[in-house]
């Protein structure tokens, strides 16, 4: 947001409209209009030539370098702070746990997956993710309401081991039992949520949508995509099994695992 604010009062300081400003660095009207509004963190290339473009001493630059150490990807920062004050999360995912339900060893399976990555980056981003799941136990405001669809294979695909497995389905039936959080299985093998998985986040001033993508995933705040995602929701739920449908499966998964 640092970055998004100082780009703004540089632009309207110079009397330039977010079109001219994209013309003179190669870009979009609207990609500009997503980092000033914080819904896409800027490039090392965008800030470079914003730098140029106002005849900074590397102040974007260096601000843009910041962002590396933040323990979220690209896509996925302006939908964190949103996240940590909505009144309603709603979840959809169709090949892992979510991250605000995972657990931390299964959390650390999927990040040491990522090609490339260190111990230390795979540490980060394990305490940024332990991290976002305070809101789920935060005092004031309330926590949201949770509302989380997962797709059958979750349950079954073994991620780190199954002991590993065996733990993170006792949390999934600990969290779905609590107060404000519902998690129902989706058994059905063919529906509309198979083209990928999605959170919208609802605050009191606004809807947003996080998309999962192979590369980044990307934030959106839409009013027709997030509308989309709101319908595609509502019927993945009617497909969904029942809460205490959805709550017998997940004990006979994790008897399965523990098998």
């Amino acid at each position: 947001m640092l970055f998004a604010e100082q780009l703004r009062a540089m632009r309207e300081q110079r009397g330039l409209s977010r079109d001219d400003l994209a013309a003179e660095i190669g870009h979009t009207g609207s990609t500009v209009a997503n980092i000033e509004t914080g819904y896409r963190a800027p490039t090392s290339d965008q800030a470079k030539a914003l730098d140029r473009t106002f005849g900074l001493p590397g102040v974007f630059e260096r601000l843009e370098s910041r962002l590396h150490g933040l323990p979220f990807s690209a896509g996925f920062r302006p939908f964190a702070p949103y996240e940590a004050e909505a009144s309603v999360i709603r979840v959809y995912e169709s090949i892992i746990v979510p991250g605000l339900l995972q657990t931390e060893d299964y959390a650390r399976a999927i990040l040491e997956s990522h090609p490339d990555v260190t111990a230390e980056r795979v540490q980060e981003r394990l305490d940024g993710r332990m991290d976002r799941q305070k809101v789920l136990t935060r005092d004031s405001p309330p926590p949201p309401r949770l509302w989380v669809l997962l797709d059958d294979a979750v349950l079954r695909r073994e991620i780190g081991s199954r002991k590993v497995m065996e733990g993170q389905l006792r949390h999934l039936l600990d969290m779905a039992s609590r107060p404000g959080v519902t998690v129902q299985v989706i058994t059905e093998t063919t529906h509309c949520g198979l083209s990928g998985a999605f959170n919208i986040a609802e605050t009191p001033a606004r809807r947003i949508a996080y998309l999962e993508t192979i590369a980044d995933g990307m934030t959106t705040d839409d009013a027709d995509v997030v509308t989309d995602l709101e319908l595609r929701f509502d019927v993945l739920r009617t497909d969904s099994l029942r809460g205490r449908e959805s709550m017998a499966l997940l004990e006979k998964v994790l008897e399965a695992w523990t098998n």
